[in-house]
């Protein structure tokens, strides 16, 4: 295939908004996706909102999905999919694999959108057997809407961020009646309103409960429950094992760029840049989970931050590494800050921020001393947290921490 000034790896909101923005602008960009077809998670929700933000008019997820993409071809992106990036070396070469066999691409630059997974059954270290019909949001979501099929009648979903309200509204598309929302806090993780969606469609949310085992030998057949008031059984055929999502940075892990420990996702600067500059990233790989509306901003802006450096006008990769001094605080993105962003150069403005567990208190950002920000907040885990980034003076460490009250 003929070279690309910009290879994109992932087909979501985030990589195809970038790679659209940066064609329009003349640059050729192709991207690469394991899947068979190019649109992201998106593809597999067939419900609403997606859209507002970037088209002004409320779309179900698999019609959104397939405008990113005819934008994307309108605007003279090539579209590679069926193509899986086994290895990422210095100097932005990458290593696939396609029905063609093996190659090796190279260009002036790569941006990594490779989204995230959902934590599994065997990483919450949930007990039992091991039948069939235990799965993630995103596995259901591709046998009902892609497949057509009805993997289960009655099954309990395990989890209440916003993408277990999601498997929700999958299982009412399918003619599937939970028997119950399983959340070991005591408070849901979505915002409170979410919780009338499961009160409209019948399905009671437990509070403070916990699957300790799963049944069953070919299918499930039910699961153990820790409830406040002991343990309890609980009929099910289904397990929908929600959310947890950590970034898919398995290509990061093998590679010689540098990983942050509390996000799983790469360290970048303001610009989305890597610890090697012909690496750049947006979207879901740099925190766990945000909406399509906030990746599709993220990729335009990191596009501008690409074309920023094909044209020699980001500063040299230098900055303020940011550290978290509080077992509060889970992430921080950018974890590099600069001390000057060039007009137009697609630097971001806000510090994105998650906890670990719920908690409140002052947040304060130091550096050398001095009090650069502050901010009280109260919150839950997987809520977005934006702070401004401040002016800098130096590239010395910065500090942030939580005064918890």
């Amino acid at each position: 295939m003929a070279q690309s000034d910009v290879l994109v790896v992932g087909a979501g909101p985030a990589g195809l908004s970038a790679a659209t923005e940066l064609a329009k602008r003349g640059v050729s960009v192709t991207v690469l996706d394991r899947e068979d077809q190019a649109g992201g998670i998106p593809r597999h929700c067939n419900h609403p909102p997606y859209g507002l933000r970037e088209f002004h008019r409320l779309m179900r997820g698999p019609a959104y999905a397939a405008r990113l993409v005819d934008e994307a071809l309108a605007a003279g992106v090539t579209i590679r999919t069926r193509t899986t990036v086994v290895a990422l070396h210095p100097g932005g070469t990458l290593d696939i694999t396609s029905p063609q066999g093996l190659e090796t691409l190279t260009a002036r630059v790569v941006l990594l959108a490779t989204g995230v997974r959902e934590t599994s059954r065997a990483a919450r270290l949930i007990g039992g057997e091991k039948p069939g019909g235990v799965m993630s949001t995103g596995a259901l979501q591709g046998i009902v809407h892609l497949n057509g099929q009805r993997p289960f009648q009655r099954p309990v979903i395990l989890g209440t961020e916003l993408v277990a309200f999601s498997a929700l509204l999958t299982c009412r598309h399918a003619g599937i009646t939970p028997v119950a929302m399983i959340e070991p806090a005591t408070r849901i993780t979505a915002y409170s309103p979410a919780a009338m969606l499961a009160g409209v469609l019948g399905v009671p949310i437990l509070r403070g409960t916990a699957i300790d085992a799963i049944h069953g030998r070919t299918r499930v057949e039910g699961v153990r429950l820790n409830r406040p008031e002991g343990p309890e059984e609980m009929a099910t055929d289904g397990v929908i094992v929600s959310g947890g999502f950590r970034p898919d940075a398995a290509l990061l892990r093998a590679s010689h760029l540098e990983v942050d420990p509390g996000s799983g996702g790469p360290v970048i600067d303001a610009w989305g840049r890597l610890s090697d500059p012909s690496y750049f990233a947006a979207g879901n790989l740099l925190r766990g989970v945000e909406t399509a509306g906030w990746c599709w901003a993220e990729g335009r802006r990191v596009a501008r931050a690409i074309a920023a450096s094909l044209q020699g006008r980001l500063p040299a990769p230098t900055a303020a590494r940011l550290r978290l001094t509080s077992d509060a605080l889970r992430l921080a993105v950018p974890q590099m800050l600069p001390i000057d962003t060039p007009p137009d150069s697609g630097a971001a403005t806000r510090l994105q921020l998650r906890l670990n567990r719920p908690a409140k208190g002052r947040l304060r950002l130091m550096q050398e001393g001095q009090c650069l920000l502050t901010r009280r907040i109260e919150s839950l885990p997987e809520r977005r947290i934006t702070l401004p980034l401040p002016a800098l003076r130096s590239t010395s460490d910065i500090t942030l921490t939580l005064e918890e009250r």
